[in-house]
Order: C-alpha cells, then sequence, then structure tokens
C-alpha cells in the first residue's frame, strides 16, 4: 500500500485566537483528512500572540496554545498540529526535532493567508503553496517593485488566490510575475448542519469594521477596510421593515453611525471566542447581509467570503456586495449580488417572498460550488499533487 502523502497546513488561528479564523483554517485541515492525507495544522510564523480578550498582544502565549488544542482534539487530532513560541523558543504539540523531520518529509505546505514567512526549513518541502485569501496587496505591490513581497512569494512554488476575477479584462490589478491560479473558500458540509428557520428575524454578519490601512495604486487610495462600503448602504434598515444585524469589531463611532440607522449592533468579541457559539449564531441568523473591504470591489478582483460560504451551508440566504465573483458563481437564487442600495432591496424582497426555497438553494449553491472536496481537489490537481 502506498504511503499516505502528508500536507502541512500553515495559518494563523493561534495567534489570532477568533472562531472565524479557526474554521478557515479547519475547513483546509480536515478537508485534506477526509480526503486520505496525513495532515498537520502548524502555526510557526513567529508573530507575537494577540489575546482577544486583554485585546492586546501578550508575551504569554498559554490563552492561544489552549485555543488550538481545543479544536484540534475536537476533530481527533490532537497529536496533529504545531504552535511555536518564537519569544521563548518553545514548541507547543510536537517538538522541534519533529517539525524540522515534516518539513522536511512532507509532501507539501499550503500556508493559508501566507501569513507565514518561509524560512531554511520551509524550503525542504518540495511543493510549497502560497494561498491568498485577500488579494489586491500583493498584486500591487509587486507592480511597485515592492522586494520584501517579491521575497514573499518567490519562495513558494504554488500561487493560488480567492481573487477569481484576476488576470480578467475588467480587473485592473497587475498579475504579472507569477502565474496566479483561482481557487475558493471550501466547507465541509456536514460541519454545517442544514437549519431552517422560517421564523429567524435577522439578517446578520460578523465582521471587523475598520482597519487603519490603505495602498496606493493608480493615484488612487483604496481602503482595507469594510466602513467605508458599510457607510454606502448605512440606511438600508430604514428602507424596509426587515431587520438587520451586525456583529462587529472595530470603531466604536463606526459602530454608533450604524446603530443611528436602525442597524442591531453587537460586540463581535461575544460570539467569535467559541467556534459553537459562532456557528450557532449564523444558525439563528436569517440570511447574511454583508459588503467587502473597498479594495476587493473597486478592483473587482472576484474575491468571495469563507464565512459567507459558512451561511450559505447552513442554509442561510446570503446578499452580499459585488466584487466580480458572480462572473463565476450563480446568483438569483440563495445567493444575491448588489452594487446598489436598490438592489440590496431587491434581494431582500426576493427571499422574504419565497424564503424556504431561497434557503434550500443556499444550500445546494455551497455542495455545488465551495464543497471541501471539490476545491481541495482542484487545487491539489493544480499543485500537481493529485
Amino acid at each position: 500500500m502506498a504511503k499516505r502523502k502528508t500536507i502541512l497546513v500553515l495559518h494563523l488561528a493561534g495567534q489570532y485566537p477568533l472562531a472565524g479564523i479557526a474554521w478557515q483554517a479547519l475547513h483546509y485541515v480536515l478537508g485534506l483528512k477526509h480526503m486520505g492525507y496525513d495532515v498537520y495544522y502548524v502555526e510557526d510564523s513567529g508573530a507575537p500572540p494577540y489575546n482577544p480578550v486583554a485585546r492586546i498582544n501578550l508575551e504569554d502565549c498559554s490563552y492561544n496554545v489552549a485555543f488550538i488544542q481545543r479544536f484540534m482534539e475536537r476533530f481527533d487530532l490532537g497529536d496533529h498540529w504545531v504552535y511555536w513560541d518564537s519569544l521563548h523558543n518553545i514548541s507547543y504539540g510536537q517538538p522541534p526535532d519533529k517539525l524540522r523531520l515534516l518539513y522536511r518529509e512532507a509532501d507539501a505546505i499550503i500556508n493559508v493567508c501566507g501569513g507565514t514567512w518561509l524560512r531554511e526549513e520551509h524550503l525542504e518541502c518540495p511543493i510549497r503553496i502560497y494561498l491568498e485569501t485577500d488579494p489586491a496587496r500583493p498584486q500591487i505591490e509587486l507592480s511597485q517593485s515592492n522586494e520584501k513581497t517579491k521575497a514573499l512569494l518567490t519562495a513558494h512554488t504554488h500561487h493560488f488566490t480567492y481573487g477569481e476575477n484576476l488576470g480578467h479584462s475588467d480587473c485592473p490589478l497587475p498579475v504579472t510575475g507569477f502565474e496566479w491560479k483561482a481557487t475558493r473558500p471550501p466547507v465541509i458540509l456536514e460541519l454545517w448542519p442544514y437549519c431552517f428557520t422560517q421564523e429567524a428575524q435577522k439578517f446578520t454578519t460578523i465582521t471587523t469594521l475598520e482597519h487603519p490601512e490603505g495602498i496606493m495604486f493608480n493615484g488612487e487610495k483604496y481602503y482595507w477596510s469594510k466602513h467605508v462600503n458599510f457607510s454606502r448602504f448605512q440606511d438600508l434598515p430604514m428602507q424596509t421593515s426587515q431587520k438587520f444585524e451586525i456583529a462587529a469589531q472595530g470603531d466604536k463611532s463606526a459602530r454608533d453611525q450604524l446603530a443611528e440607522k436602525r442597524w442591531s449592533v453587537i460586540d463581535a468579541l461575544e460570539i467569535s471566542l467559541d467556534l459553537e457559539k459562532y456557528q450557532n449564531y449564523i444558525a439563528r441568523s436569517r440570511g447574511e447581509f454583508t459588503v467587502a473591504k473597498d479594495v476587493v470591489v473597486r478592483t473587482r478582483s472576484g474575491w468571495f467570503s469563507d464565512r459567507s460560504v459558512c451561511y450559505l451551508a447552513t442554509g442561510k440566504p446570503v446578499i452580499t456586495q459585488e466584487t466580480g465573483f458572480s462572473k463565476f458563481i450563480p446568483t438569483g437564487e440563495g445567493l444575491f449580488a448588489f452594487n446598489t442600495l436598490e438592489a440590496a432591496l431587491d434581494a431582500v424582497r426576493q427571499i422574504n417572498a419565497d424564503y424556504a426555497q431561497h434557503c434550500r438553494a443556499a444550500r445546494n449553491l455551497a455542495a455545488e460550488h465551495f464543497s471541501a472536496d471539490r476545491v481541495l481537489g482542484k487545487l491539489l490537481k493544480d499543485a500537481g499533487l493529485e
């Protein structure tokens, strides 16, 4: 019998111990495990750990390590994870010599989010996949001759992106220097059971409202933030009897501004510290209404949210801002793209007119276009692993 191939998934769920980030990592780790691979979750970026309760970076990583250990043990992977505390040079989950051996013997590394700068030991692995979940910045920085970004990308052998529209005529992002292959957020349907609740009242979303960073491109500033687009559609609850809620982190003034416009605004931290609370919040929702970051909208990158995929998998219709994704993913049943307030209101009306049908369509769309076996199977084939 042939030896199972080993894949290491690099991510940041320990550095940022929040449910949405953990689920993103788990869909890769568990999806690959279900496909028969020997999968290890590895976190050795060397970045300082963030404590979401204290809301600061700390030297003590005990909270972060315990977070990883809980969700890895929950899914029977208690001996298949590593967290490296660079400040104290301590390795948790597996000893340092085991991690070094994994780099030498693994068939591939998947650097999800591109959050780990590859070092000499990483380069011993023959297939090193850079998996970009937030397109635009690397492409723009490359076009501006940013040597740091070029070095980060050059250390990888394959480059994938959620920017499914990169390279198309209506997407201005430059794609020279590397071959970008399109991919999508995977979801494990069995972990997100269909949950139809006719009485569900609110369209919700879970987000960080504001990031201070922006980037200049072709003489314009593009914002790495959602508050710009939420402000464009802040009057939505005042135009319909439908209720909307946003579970948000970010600037208090941005949250207060939405609350003044009849949005229900709650603290995202309350539902993001625990994986089940995060799932339950989505399951109680009528659907998702959300916007996207300014930079992925204005560049028509084709980006689609891994959180929105979880809503779809649960059978919750999604109304989300157009980024160019509707060229590749069908809309109009279970999923709606909008550019204007009128289009958003029309999507609400259509969903509420036949809610049960749109819930079924949402689940079917997740199965057809985002199921982990399909998404990861294509990724591995494109990387030469299948």
